[in-house]
């Protein structure tokens, strides 16, 4: 189950580019809650701790408790926006919850047992991670932090699939529950020829074409020759 995470909103009733530009001079973040059937709610957040905060893998999939207005909601983060380069959050996105009603989130998937696995251990393969995170649907109090996918019995060329993921009560599988397609969400695959060796056989590949077009060449050049002394032979 996610934990709780609290956070401190300031209420702002500035709308636009130019408010917004204000609020992140002054080092806030303008956010947006909304959802539960209420108006949505413009507010505004202290930059560093959310930045640390997001650092934290779990803070993605948690139920946050935000003051604001002098009344505490539940809500999950559903977007955030960052500068193209520079260290910095310009805006969030948070939707209200119900206890009652289910959610959508993407949790993170945890791949274990690789390192024991058989096809790394005894056969030489590697770890191809297809999916790392799955969309799941459960009540706010089921959330999980992350999902399990168990490698440790693959072997060569094998994978693990969405239905093979253990999952915690009261949580499913968006897609699986909507008759969506059982994808493979890790697989152990044969280790690729190193980049350096395909670049020597290509060159190898190419310097044999060069000899055999420059061979073509040589042997129309000869015929050609050939015809040449044949016609001014016929001449004579």
């Amino acid at each position: 189950m996610s934990t709780d995470n609290e956070l401190i909103a300031e209420a702002r009733d500035d709308k636009g580019t130019g408010a917004s530009r204000r609020l992140r001079r002054a080092g806030k973040i303008p956010a947006v809650i909304y959802g539960a059937g209420k108006e949505p709610a413009m507010v505004a957040f202290d930059h560093d701790p959310i930045m640390h905060m997001l650092e934290v893998e779990s803070f993605h999939t948690s139920i946050l408790k935000v003051k604001h207005h002098n009344e505490t909601e539940q809500a999950i983060l559903r977007d955030i926006q960052h500068h193209p380069f520079k260290q910095q959050i310009i805006h969030m996105d948070l939707q209200r919850i119900s206890a009652k009603e289910k959610i959508h989130m993407s949790v993170p998937v945890h791949f274990e047992g690789a390192d024991i696995a058989p096809g790394v251990k005894l056969e030489g393969g590697i770890v191809s991670h297809l999916i790392t995170e799955i969309d799941v649907m459960c009540l706010p109090a089921d959330l999980p932090e992350f999902l399990v996918a168990n490698m440790s019995e693959l072997n060569m060329g094998e994978s693990v699939h969405l239905e093979d993921i253990k999952l915690p009560e009261g949580v499913e599988l968006t897609s699986l529950a909507h008759g969506g397609d059982n994808l493979a969400v890790a697989a152990i695959v044969a280790l690729r020829v190193s980049t350096a060796d395909e670049e020597a056989d290509a060159a190898a590949a190419e310097a044999a074409s060069a000899a055999a077009e420059g061979e073509t060449a040589e042997g129309d050049a000869a015929a050609e020759g050939d015809d040449k002394d044949k016609k001014e032979g016929e001449g004579e």
